[in-house]
């Protein structure tokens, strides 16, 4: 029996989320239905919509959310019926080489994140004969969703769902590219570019890893206010070439050791100046999305022996980092409640896309209503 459920879709790249209802087929073995109450308004979903980045479609957006596990297929060990759970936007099944191996986050059950389609090739929304995927495979902008039991994480009921949304993406992201990917140590300077949903929580990281200097660069006042006032940044500049002056003389002439580009859509330019404000040594951690080339004199890499990192989830393994960074915030040490700047109802979900563009939102959350 399927049961109907509603959801923002995007049938084709620029036009609005659609709100509309969808069919939704029972869950299948090793998956599982989850009642979501949460989903984070991350930026790849905007991507997507947008036609940035490529998806097939018509899809169901989300891939940050929390919920209560309604439903169990056959065959389902991780979870049971009315377990709390938060998703994992790359499914983690353990027993691959690289989940093996501790790099969860290269598992390849995640495959099918750009198609949405489960591994025996089927979907499980669908609408008058049309088959949706679910972006990353879940699509949590949907009330409802059967998404595989490799894509969930257990969490303690007492975790609040739209705090446990923003841990499913944005806080490892952001986090795992400062203490995982980055390698930050104790002592360092740090420059990070972009303070957004994942920006702080890499600033976050950053000063939690004990770096002696954590640099923003934002040009929107209200994300360098927060950087400073609540996630731990030392200092913060509109532009890159304010922090690049700030950086050389702070260090005499030394220059950062790490730098980590966690802005909304990737550049040259933020690539160049990452390059550049990164000393002997020194690492450049991208975790951006977007079509910036590395259009450097391989001579800039060379001379001072400096490294580019290409990061995904942070570098996170979501199956013992995710637990790990609730424990973080329930012992007072990370900041969750604070990256929520305003919640919306499924429908404002462009209204709240518009916020996040616009520099108003740290991070934007869906609360769905049932």
């Amino acid at each position: 029996m399927s049961i109907t459920t509603r959801a923002a879709v995007c049938r084709v790249p620029g036009q609005p989320w659609e709100i509309t209802e969808l069919d939704l087929d029972e869950p299948r073995a090793n998956e599982i239905r989850v009642k979501f109450f949460a989903a984070g308004l991350c930026h790849s979903d905007d991507h997507i919509q947008k036609g940035d980045a490529p998806m097939r479609l018509p899809v169901v957006g989300g891939h940050e959310g929390a919920g209560i596990v309604e439903a169990v297929g056959p065959a389902v060990t991780r979870v049971a019926v009315g377990d709390h759970v938060t998703c994992s936007f790359i499914p983690a099944c353990g027993k691959c080489r690289y989940c093996a191996t501790g790099r969860q986050q290269l598992c390849d059950a995640g495959k099918n994140a750009g198609t949405g389609l489960f591994p025996d090739g089927t979907f499980r929304f669908h609408q008058g004969g049309e088959d949706f995927g679910g972006l990353c495979v879940l699509g949590t902008f949907s009330q409802y969703a059967v998404v595989h039991e490799y894509s969930v994480i257990k969490i303690g009921d007492e975790i609040g769902f739209d705090v446990a949304a923003l841990v499913a993406c944005g806080v490892p992201t952001g986090w795992g590219s400062a203490v995982r990917a980055g390698d930050v140590r104790a002592g360092q300077t740090v420059v990070i570019y972009g303070a957004g949903g994942v920006g702080s929580n890499a600033v976050q990281g950053a000063a939690l890893a004990g770096a002696k200097n954590v640099v923003v660069v934002d040009p929107v006042e209200f994300k360098r206010k927060m950087a400073l006032s609540e996630f731990g940044a030392t200092h913060a500049f509109a532009t890159a070439e304010e922090a690049h002056e700030f950086v050389r003389e702070t260090t005499w002439g030394e220059l950062a050791d790490r730098a980590i580009i966690t802005v909304g859509i990737l550049s040259d330019e933020v690539i160049a100046s990452a390059i550049r404000v990164v000393g002997k040594t020194g690492q450049v951690t991208i975790t951006a999305v977007g079509k910036g080339l590395i259009d450097e004199n391989p001579g800039m890499l060379i001379g001072y022996q400096r490294r580019i990192q290409g990061a995904i989830y942070g570098g996170c393994n979501p199956l013992t980092d995710v637990p790990l960074l609730i424990g973080l915030y329930q012992a007072g040490k990370l900041k969750l409640d604070e990256l929520i700047t305003r919640r919306y109802k499924l429908e404002e979900i462009n209204e709240g896309y518009q916020d996040m563009l616009d520099g108003k939102n740290i991070r934007g959350v869906i609360v769905h209503e049932h």
